[in-house]
């Protein structure tokens, strides 16, 4: 059986993508100037949010850190280093191996984490409707162009 070819996409379907780009950019230009007038690097803000967000605990392995941000594990000390000079982080060895390092946040970069998650999470407000509009208009043409199965298995439309 040979997979189906996806349907044509539309002018429409083009221009949706293209905002939907266009708004992701946007986000992104923002939250970069917002982490350079903090002080930070996106990169450092990133993993900063990382560390915090993580799910079920607030401290985790640099091996962690490194697969949440797409990093390589010499990427993610170097990262590490720098934040922990900074005095934004800091490292501890993981109980029951040693060999395995865990970061933290100190309570300096929970307060400049706390900042820029305020401006960032009011951006979010900002585009949602936005955001919500273009994926629901995605969805809606996505299920239009998907052909419906018959009883028999066989493909209508």
């Amino acid at each position: 059986m040979t997979p189906a070819r996806p349907a044509p996409l539309a002018c429409a379907d083009y221009r949706t993508l293209a905002e939907f780009r266009y708004l992701l950019r946007c986000f992104a230009t923002f939250s970069e100037g917002a982490a350079r007038r903090a002080g930070l690097t996106g990169q450092q803000h990133q993993a900063l949010l990382a560390i915090k967000g993580f799910p079920g605990r607030e401290r985790i392995a640099v091996g962690e850190l490194a697969e949440r941000l797409q990093l390589r594990h010499h990427s993610a000390v170097g990262l590490v280093d720098r934040l922990a000079s900074r005095g934004l982080l800091r490292r501890r060895l993981a109980r029951g191996d040693r060999r395995r390092v865990m970061v933290e946040l100190t309570g300096a970069g929970q307060g400049l984490l706390a900042r820029l998650s305020h401006a960032h999470r009011e951006e979010l407000q900002r585009l949602a409707p936005l955001l919500r509009a273009l994926l629901r208009q995605l969805g809606a043409r996505g299920r239009a162009a998907t052909p419906r199965s018959g009883r028999d298995g066989s493909r209508s439309g």
